[in-house]
């Protein structure tokens, strides 16, 4: 019974603290493609904790497109990076949300990590540039930039798991 108990609670503790890719794919109008996906996002108390003082977690989104070639390296269809930006700011006590979707303030930070999870309606390629019937690799990711935290913290994230927030990457294939 306790066994049970264990193996039932292990995959909730497991994502507790981490970035991973829960789905992701490219919905496609008239002109452009675009993405959409979900993330489950966990920040480490030492994030929690430098969010909360001031400091503002800088992320990056990551999509790339290729196309397989058996005579030669993979061909690149497009590669897009997009930055997300969750601070907080004592006077008002709010929490500040800043990407594809505009700037947005919340009371909570469990708001704020909500709207990091979505990625709706990202604009990531030209329709015109896929072939159809062809299949292509897509591959989606989002990481922690430690490169735009202070230069104190960035010498501690280094060697630390706290500081060491990514999520893999996610793939698909899609067939226009």
């Amino acid at each position: 019974m306790l066994a049970f108990a264990l193996a039932s609670i292990a995959p909730i503790t497991s994502h507790a603290e981490g970035l991973s890719v829960k789905h992701a794919e490219l919905v496609a109008n008239e002109e452009w493609y675009f993405l959409n996906a979900d993330f489950s996002v966990g920040l480490t108390p030492a994030l929690e904790e430098a969010l909360n003082k001031g400091i503002s977690l800088n992320f990056i989104l990551e999509f790339e497109l290729t196309r397989s070639r058996w005579y030669w390296l993979d061909e690149s269809m497009a590669s897009v990076r997009q930055n997300l930006r969750i601070s907080y700011h004592a006077l008002t006590r709010q929490y500040h949300f800043s990407g594809n979707s505009g700037n947005k303030a919340f009371n909570t930070l469990a708001e704020a990590k909500d709207e990091l999870t979505r990625v709706a309606d990202w604009k990531v390629l030209d329709r015109n540039l896929l072939k159809k019937g062809t299949p292509y690799n897509a591959a989606v990711r989002m990481k922690l930039d430690v490169k735009q935290l202070p230069k104190p913290l960035q010498v501690e994230a280094l060697g630390s798991k706290d500081w060491d927030l990514a999520s893999d990457w996610h793939r698909f294939t899609i067939t226009p």
